[in-house]
């Protein structure tokens, strides 16, 4: 999934919705997100972080 594309499925969501992230220990609130740059024709990354204080 792109950004674009997380952003257009996003837009059709309650705006007043919380933002999850399902791990391996069960659903988390997403805190943040971080870019990480590559190198050698990689594509960018956009990391989606859980709250650590759950």
């Amino acid at each position: 999934m792109t950004v674009a594309q997380l952003i257009t499925a996003l837009q059709t969501m309650p705006q007043q919705a919380v933002v999850l992230y399902e791990g391996d220990a069960g659903y988390a609130l997403v805190a943040g997100v971080n870019l990480e740059h590559n190198t050698n024709g990689l594509p960018d990354e956009v990391i989606l972080f859980p709250n650590m204080n759950e």
